[in-house]
């Protein structure tokens, strides 16, 4: 849940944003029209204990989103220094039916933040398939005097997309962290930076890209 210093003006906010994002584009292959699941394995992390982290398929297959109920890094006011960075490694089982496998094309985040004059905000995130080596870092910054909502986008290019083994079920897992260094002038003044949501209308949405595998022979 969002801190008692910012609980007030972040929930506002996040309510104010919170309207759907518009149908995802498509990558690769039509989606599969059989039944995907997806349930958390594990969870671990600073910013999403066990429970606090959901999520969530698309009825149309075409991605799935995963929502956080207690993502949030602050400083100044009463913040102790551990809460300045948040991060989170969730890791998903994934079922698809059988022929397919899939990538994710595209991640969007979003939230809410509030930044006083010389605070700065950091949100980056990997991903990668369990046995598969750890994708590059993508980092987004927002630098202060900064009050409103934030998204950001990974979008990875089509001849870099990295595929679930055919035929294998590996754990697909998300890396997230948040970070927010410095305060302004008054000591009181919190800045902060949250992923989060108390009503499960804020959350990240992962594009799937969807490829047909080869018949077995």
């Amino acid at each position: 849940m969002l801190s008692t210093l910012s609980a007030g003006t972040a929930v506002a906010a996040l309510l104010l944003g919170s309207a759907s994002p518009t149908t995802p584009a498509r990558f690769g292959d039509d989606p599969p029209t059989g039944k995907i699941t997806i349930t958390v394995a594990t969870v671990n992390g600073s910013g999403c204990r066990p429970g606090s982290a959901a999520v969530a398929v698309a009825p149309d297959n075409t991605a799935f989103t995963v929502t956080y109920s207690e993502y949030l890094a602050q400083v100044g006011g009463s913040s102790k220094p551990t809460d300045a960075r948040k991060n989170c490694q969730i890791a998903l089982n994934v079922h698809v039916p059988q022929g397919f496998t899939y990538a994710v094309a595209r991640a969007d985040y979003r939230g809410y933040a509030s930044l006083s004059p010389g605070a700065k905000g950091l949100e980056q995130a990997n991903y990668y398939f369990q046995g598969q080596p750890e994708t590059a870092r993508k980092s987004h910054t927002f630098a202060g005097p900064y009050d409103t909502n934030w998204q950001t986008s990974d979008e990875t290019d089509v001849d870099q997309l990295v595929y679930a083994p055919c035929g294998e079920e590996r754990y697909f897992n998300i890396n997230t962290e948040m970070r927010v260094d410095g305060t302004s002038a008054d000591p009181k003044t919190t800045s902060f930076m949250a992923m989060d949501s108390t009503d499960g209308s804020i959350n990240t949405l992962y594009q799937f890209a969807w490829k047909q595998c080869p018949a077995r022979k």
